[in-house]
């Protein structure tokens, strides 16, 4: 492998590594039948709800993946579909409780995770990352709410 690297893998190969951490997590918690494309659209869900074409928008994904993840979520039971209030065609999809627990477990992975990284490259080389990518984030994120 080139040593090279761009800073686009430069930053996948990190966040490859915490989402495995993260799914482990989850796996020896017994989430175990969560994959990491229904993951990744989980995590984008809003606290009120989000519209399935929203969560597509975010995930990058065609409407139709989103649909199908969906169903898949709503069938283990980790999201609902209720209506929309400000719009009565459209509905919403929501996190269950089921999914709602996942949240600590995820949370205390990604901790862990970053205590190590920590340790590796210092409290200040840590706190510099960190303020580098939420600055990049302004650029780069479309998604990013005020």
């Amino acid at each position: 492998m080139a040593e090279n690297l761009n800073v686009g893998l430069l930053l996948f190969i990190p966040y490859r590594a915490v989402e495995q951490r993260v799914f482990a997590a989850l796996a020896a918690a017994g989430h175990d039948d969560i994959t990491l494309a229904q993951g990744r659209l989980l995590q984008r869900i809003d606290d009120g709800g989000s519209r399935v074409s929203e969560l597509a928008e975010a995930a990058q994904v065609t409407k139709q993946t989103a649909g199908y993840l969906v169903d898949q979520l709503e069938r283990a039971g980790y999201v609902e579909r209720t209506p929309d209030p400000s719009d009565a065609r459209a509905r919403l999809v929501r996190l269950t409780e089921r999914a709602r627990a996942l949240k600590p477990i995820g949370d205390a992975a990604v901790a862990e995770v970053e205590a190590e990284w920590a340790a590796h490259l210092g409290r200040r080389r840590m706190e510099q990352l960190h303020d580098t990518l939420t600055r990049l984030r302004e650029i780069t994120d479309p998604y990013m709410k005020p």
